[in-house]
C-alpha cells in the first residue's frame, strides 16, 4: 500500500511540474503513464489478494 501511495504522489508531482514548467510537458505524460499503471497494479493486487489468505 506505500508503493501505491509513494507513486500516486510522484506521478501527481510530475504532473504538476509538467504543466507548470514550459517546455517539460513531457513529464506530464510520464506522470499520467504512471499514474495508470499504478491504478491497473492497485485494481490487480486488490482483485486477487483475498483468495491468497487464509484465516489461521
Amino acid at each position: 500500500m506505500v508503493l501505491f501511495l509513494l507513486l500516486i504522489i510522484v506521478a501527481v508531482a510530475l504532473g504538476i511540474i509538467g504543466t507548470v514548467a514550459e517546455g517539460l510537458g513531457y513529464l506530464l505524460f510520464i506522470g499520467i503513464v504512471l499514474l495508470a499503471a499504478d491504478l491497473l497494479f492497485a485494481t490487480m493486487r486488490l482483485s486477487g489478494g483475498t483468495r491468497r489468505r487464509s484465516p489461521r
